[in-house]
């Protein structure tokens, strides 16, 4: 045999086995690759079925956790504009209560005027009535119409 193709077989067996070695190394790296994509493939279909329940729960806790103290804050201003309202309405009625009063205090004030001035009128009739001719009259509302000359120009129109 030729000494060439017997190193050629032997250098062919060696890199068979070298080739055999390679390619079950590489099958087994293959092997693992694919366990571990079945494996990534296996966890990705969990999270996709549990995900969207665990994204359901925690956005309805993060909503609950705001709104919440939201819906406190909402309730403490309506009760204070409920207790303002309340409040300017008693205001209004005793403003009003007060209005009235005024009214019937302005109304005594006036009657209280005007019977000191007939009683100032009455007196000043009796005063006139006794000491008539001493004082010139006052001129009645009657007479105001046509005002006496004073006589003054009566003497120079004489």
């Amino acid at each position: 045999m030729d000494e060439q193709v017997l190193k050629r077989a032997r250098q062919r067996v060696a890199e068979a086995r070298t080739d055999g070695i390679a390619e079950a190394r590489l099958d087994a790296a293959l092997e693992r690759a694919r366990a571990e994509v079945m494996r990534l493939a296996q966890a990705a279909g969990e999270l996709e079925s549990s995900l969207p329940k665990q994204v359901e729960i925690a956005v309805r806790d993060g909503i609950a956790r705001e709104v919440v103290p939201v819906s406190r804050s909402l309730a403490e201003i309506r009760g204070g504009v409920n207790q303002a309202l309340r409040r300017l309405e008693r205001l209004e009625e005793e403003l009003l209560a007060e209005r009235n009063a005024r009214i019937d205090d302005l109304a005594i004030l006036v009657d209280l005027v005007s019977a000191g001035w007939a009683g100032v009128d009455r007196r000043l009739e009796r005063l006139e009535e006794d000491i008539e001719g001493a004082v010139v009259p006052l001129p009645r509302a009657a007479d105001a119409a046509e005002p006496e000359a004073h006589p003054a120009e009566q003497a120079a129109v004489a």
